[in-house]
């Protein structure tokens, strides 16, 4: 599905694609209320009825909102608007209102070669920061890769927590490493979830 500008989801007025992926697309839109542009991702309508998709929207949802860090996307809203017509009656639509990030991803970066080395420092100890804070809050993002990391004027910015998984101490347990999940698990046995060439040994395990 590509939505034309100005089509309204609610308050949001849609501008233009960003970009699309397995999980949704995202658009540039502004939000009329308070005159400012916000990115907008949303499940396209062909997956909308997709139950796993919707669930892993609502995860994204819940883990940027519990989440206040400078160097991860700020999650500013989250709404529903009915399908286009022709899909099922009871469709929606399902988006998230977050921050415009201008700049570019690191993946896009890389491909005009490595960064310097300060440059490189300064990027990964922002986004070992913002991995801190969620950790700290009980969220492994799962699908940490250049792709889903943000360059901007004011630093390095992480991304999409659609495959997040939330975890919880047990009582008296003073950090992560005796975590255990907490979450309805989305995928299925023999199913890979992230992306194969970003993970880390005990995830692929």
């Amino acid at each position: 599905m590509s939505m034309s500008p100005g089509t309204r989801l609610g308050p949001y007025e849609i501008v233009a694609p960003l970009g699309a992926g397995g999980m949704g697309e995202v658009h540039r839109a502004r939000d009329t209320r308070l005159n400012r542009d916000v990115a907008i991702k949303l499940i396209p309508a062909a997956l909308a009825g997709h139950e796993q998709l919707r669930q892993r929207f609502e995860r994204e949802a819940k883990a940027i909102s519990s989440l206040n860090h400078p160097h991860i996307c700020t999650l500013y809203d989250v709404g529903n608007a009915p399908a286009e017509a022709g899909t099922p009656e009871r469709r929606q639509l399902h988006y998230l209102v977050m921050e415009l990030l201008e700049g570019e991803s690191l993946a896009d970066r890389l491909t005009r070669g490595p960064l310097p080395l300060p440059e490189a420092l300064r990027c990964g100890g922002q986004i070992a920061s913002a991995l801190d804070a969620a950790h700290r809050q009980g969220i492994i993002h799962r699908d940490l890769k250049p792709g889903n990391i943000m360059l901007t004027k004011s630093g390095a910015k992480l991304l999409d927590f659609g495959l997040a998984k939330h975890m919880e101490s047990p009582a008296g347990a003073p950090g992560m490493t005796a975590a255990h999940t907490v979450a309805t698990p989305l995928t299925t046995q023999g199913t890979i979830v992230g992306t194969f060439q970003y993970m880390a040994p005990e995830q692929l395990e």
